[in-house]
């Protein structure tokens, strides 16, 4: 039996890279990998010195989704009673909270196939890049499923209500042209060049004032769920502890010496 872990955590620089790791599998879901994923997206959300997650698959996919090859369920709640199943699924999608939710920012680098769990959990990200030749799909219901770890709440919030309705209810695959066409990725890479090209993107991130970064998080979520005066209230007062931090100042005072700012998170 092999030893190799079905998620890899990398961690360089403030930055955590986490790979899924089932490539001959098209890196699909199973209780084994949800296990996994759970305990290293929570090791990543309670670290404050980790600023950006990456989240990418090993091999030519991302995430087909839950490995089908048990049956209806699949390899995620294989062997688990109907009684507590439902309960089993929903912790495990507490992992699509933890990415849509953790303080770190989180990228997915979509590098191949992006299919349902797979899809939610790049859309539970707070951005998304893919490579030319990723290709995506709701897929539940040719599965004869309707859907989980939280694409039908992400989804419509990213790309709008009646192409979210599109890509579930009519199911059909779409490459990486489209997905940029319709806001799901904010930037198509070809070639070898996915990876590097996120990662320079984390490192920019992460070298930002990670207390701004943080509560532009913050407003951004909660944009979702209030009205537009307890937004503007949000808003002031997250931007007044901004500048009154210590970030704050540095960044005014290396703005009038012409200097790159030196962030605490302070």
């Amino acid at each position: 039996m092999s030893d190799t872990k079905p998620v890899d955590l990398r961690v360089e620089a403030g930055i955590a890279t986490v790979t899924l790791n089932r490539p001959d599998r098209l890196n699909s879901m199973t209780a084994e990998l949800l296990h996994l994923a759970t305990s290293t997206f929570e090791t990543v959300a309670s670290d404050p010195a980790i600023r950006v997650l990456v989240l990418t698959g090993a091999g030519r996919a991302f995430c087909a989704g839950g490995d089908l090859s048990q049956g209806a369920g699949g390899a995620v709640t294989a062997g688990v009673g109907p009684a507590s199943r439902a309960k089993l699924l929903r912790q495990f999608m507490e992992t699509s909270r933890l990415l849509h939710e953790m303080p770190a920012v989180t990228i997915a680098a979509v590098n191949g196939a992006c299919a349902g769990a797979g899809l939610s959990w790049a859309c539970a990200c707070d951005l998304r890049y893919a490579s030319a030749t990723a290709k995506f799909n709701a897929a539940f219901l040719n599965a004869g499923l309707s859907g989980d770890f939280g694409g039908t709440w992400t989804l419509p919030r990213i790309i709008g209500a009646g192409r979210a309705r599109e890509k579930y209810l009519v199911s059909e695959p779409f490459d990486a042209t489209e997905a940029e066409r319709i806001g799901l990725v904010s930037r198509v890479f070809a070639g070898p060049d996915l990876l590097p090209e996120v990662e320079a993107i984390a490192r920019r991130i992460a070298a930002s004032a990670p207390l701004a970064v943080s509560r532009i998080k913050q407003n951004l979520a909660d944009s979702a769920t209030v009205d537009f005066g307890r937004a503007l209230d949000l808003e002031a007062q997250r931007h007044t502890e901004c500048v009154e931090s210590e970030d704050g100042r540095e960044a005014a005072l290396a703005f009038m010496e012409k200097r790159v700012p030196r962030f605490t998170g302070r």
